[in-house]
């Protein structure tokens, strides 16, 4: 009798309710979760491990240490790295000890967002980790080498999850149709369209799905056409309507146009990506590589207008931070191009990859101590600011043996055609030096 008096409770939203229950309902991950695959032997192993769950938005992050929590009988925490603070991480902790004396139940705490949090932050449940009080299961859509603390990934596995692909969305739109829009059909059109705004996020696609059974049901219909469906989420769609381009890909576009020396198409894309919701600061890290792999040092001014640019959208935010990034990618497209650093770079660490450790030349090494000294450590070293022009030609600062290379090339273009001659220059003087 009490349930008349109990409050109306809000139904679950559609990505909520589909939410998987086992592994086997997940759609995506195959090359975590596939047979023999490192997701799916952990949970066939017995064992709860640590680990961060890496990728975009909407792919199954917290679906997965659900799965987890309940394959293991453990106790799910959940925390937001958004909305919490070392007092929550504490109360967490005390939580999951209370947890362990009632019941002897284990405690997985997730943490979403977890590089929101700061080194202090992460810090304050390493011991509890180690101790073996807690599961720690972050959650991150960015690169953990760059947001987490070294401790923390060196207790903790990585999985890397991707967007799920077209056909893995059709699997989850029929799905969806299955469970919870019966009776409401698409147009082949119209599904073909919602699946490329989703752009891989499934949660994306479940809201959007959910937002157009409501306004079907009040519109008095059960089929949903391009038209309804413009006329529903006309602004949203407007934004991926012209091809239904994927998000890497655009990208590829914006640094192939920067690369081409276009500046009015580098701009469109990156106006396009933004518009499309795009994480700003990840365009800003992009564009800073852009600065370093395709300009290179034919115009250093590149790579400090660029980090200039992305300090200023972090200072300023958006709208107002999106014009500095505007006007470094109009930098990009028409400042001299040069790869002959990455070149360079990639040459250099192949050849090191497959080649012996080599020693280093004793007029080469440090000698702090007279041992050292005594053992020729930094003996015949000859110091280039003593040497004419501040040179010393025909030295040599390769390890002994080692063959010939040459792996930085400088183009002729922007400050590199300078660079090129000074190098013929000296490579001039070595072989003067050498034939004495």
């Amino acid at each position: 009798m009490s349930d008349l008096f109990a409050p109306n409770q809000p139904a679950a939203p559609l990505a909520e309710r589909l939410r998987p229950k086992h592994i086997d309902e997940v759609i995506g991950q195959s090359h975590l979760l596939g047979e023999g695959k490192p997701l799916r032997l952990a949970f066939q192993s017995g064992k709860l491990h640590s680990m961060i769950l890496w990728g975009p938005p909407g792919v199954g992050k917290t679906t997965l240490a659900r799965l987890m929590a309940s394959a293991f009988d453990a106790e799910f925490l959940p925390l937001s790295a958004v909305l919490s603070g070392v007092k929550d991480i504490r109360d967490a902790i005390a939580q999951a000890e209370q947890t362990l004396q009632r019941n002897g139940r284990h405690t997985i705490l997730f943490v979403d967002e977890v590089h929101r949090f700061n080194k202090s932050q992460q810090d304050a449940f390493l011991p509890f980790v180690e101790q073996g009080l807690v599961t720690f299961i972050g959650a991150t859509t960015e690169n953990p080498s760059f947001e987490l603390n070294n401790a923390l990934l060196s207790r903790a596995q990585v999985y890397v999850l991707q967007s799920l692909s077209e056909d893995e969305m059709g699997q989850l739109f029929l799905r969806a149709q299955q469970d919870a829009l019966q009776g409401l059909t698409f147009d082949a059109a119209a599904k073909e369209r919602v699946i490329g705004y989703a752009d891989g996020d499934a949660r994306r696609l479940l809201n959007v799905l959910e937002q157009l059974q409501t306004a079907a049901q009040a519109a008095g219909r059960n089929n949903i056409d391009v038209a309804f469906l413009d006329a529903t989420l006309a602004q949203k769609m407007r934004r991926f309507d012209k091809g239904g381009e994927a998000f890497y890909d655009q990208i590829s576009a914006l640094h192939k146009s920067v690369r081409g020396s276009n500046p009015d198409a580098a701009l469109y894309w990156l106006v396009r990506m933004l518009d499309g919701g795009a994480d700003p600061r990840y365009l800003a890290r992009r564009i800073v590589r852009m600065a370093w792999e395709d300009i290179g040092l034919a115009d250093p001014r590149a790579m400090q207008i660029c980090n200039d640019a992305a300090t200023t959208y972090e200072r300023l935010g958006s709208p107002e931070g999106e014009l500095a990034l505007a006007q470094a990618v109009l930098y990009l497209a028409v400042a001299a191009k040069s790869n002959a650093g990455y070149v360079a770079y990639n040459a250099a660490r192949a050849f090191v990859k497959q080649d012996a450790s080599r020693e280093v030349p004793l007029h080469l090494r440090n000698a702090p101590t007279k041992l050292m000294k005594q053992l020729d450590y930094g003996k015949d070293y000859r110091y280039a600011h003593s040497e004419a022009g501040g040179y010393a030609a025909g030295e040599d600062y390769f390890p002994e043996g080692m063959p010939e290379v040459s792996f930085y090339e400088p183009v002729d273009r922007g400050l590199e055609a300078k660079i090129g001659e000074k190098l013929a220059h000296l490579r001039e003087l070595d072989a003067a030096a050498k034939n004495k």
